[in-house]
């Protein structure tokens, strides 16, 4: 009994542990930041979002910015126009999943079903299929570390955990004017409606983002799209 319950924390061990080592850890077969660039990308999740959204999308425009959606297939379904919005105002979409659910919990087949379905959901809105893709919370299994070959994995280097309401927009302006640097890519949120998450969180991390653009500015930082990085 005692070798089964062995051999099976090993083999849970190969299928979780060792890509989110690879990943997380060493940045293997993802994209965390490009060392070698001199911009930014700032990059947001779970979204699209009927009330976030727009407000991110109004702000970002202001400052001229393009930044990249890892958008959820079955909200870019639910909320079309803003999918619509974020390509024709010149913004990268991505995919994240077609539920918010992690892949160390899907089966491999109800991954790639989901991610087909999802770039479906893109290409049928935005007329280009999407082949950057963070998996939720960056959790990949040892099959998708294997085969996810067609696709760009994205990672991150700065995240100011705003998907916590606690702390304010101060809490989140101050950790990425302290944290960002050149060939950084910035995690952030334009959805709270996740498990973990507050749902009013994403009107801190846009109320911060009014200071840190204008500061990222000043010093002379560009924000681009991920395949601009």
């Amino acid at each position: 009994m005692l070798i089964y319950l062995v051999l099976v924390l090993f083999l849970l061990a190969l299928y979780w542990l060792v890509p989110f080592i690879l990943t997380a850890g060493a940045g293997i077969g993802v994209l965390k930041r490009n060392e070698s660039s001199e911009k930014i990308a700032f990059t947001f999740d779970d979204g699209p979002n009927p009330l976030y959204t727009p407000q991110l999308l109004d702000l970002l425009k202001i400052n001229n910015i393009k930044a990249t959606f890892f958008v959820v297939g079955s909200k870019a379904e639910k909320y079309p126009e803003l999918i619509a919005r974020m390509h024709t105002e010149g913004h990268l979409i991505g995919m994240h999943n077609y539920v918010h659910k992690s892949n160390w919990v899907l089966s491999p087949w109800t991954i790639r079903r989901h991610l087909n379905k999802c770039a479906d959901s893109i290409e049928k809105i935005t007329g280009e299929r999407p082949v950057y893709y963070r998996p939720p919370w960056g959790l990949l299994n040892l099959l998708d570390f294997l085969l996810m070959k067609k696709y760009k994995i994205v990672h991150w280097s700065v995240m100011a955990e705003d998907w916590r309401s606690r702390g304010g927009s101060e809490k989140i302006k101050n950790r990425l004017l302290m944290d960002i640097k050149n060939g950084d890519v910035i995690l952030l949120h334009d959805c709270g409606l996740t498990p973990g998450a507050d749902e009013d969180a994403p009107m801190n991390t846009i109320h911060a983002l009014k200071d840190v653009l204008r500061e990222l500015s000043n010093r002379g930082m560009a924000c681009v799209r991920l395949d601009e990085l």
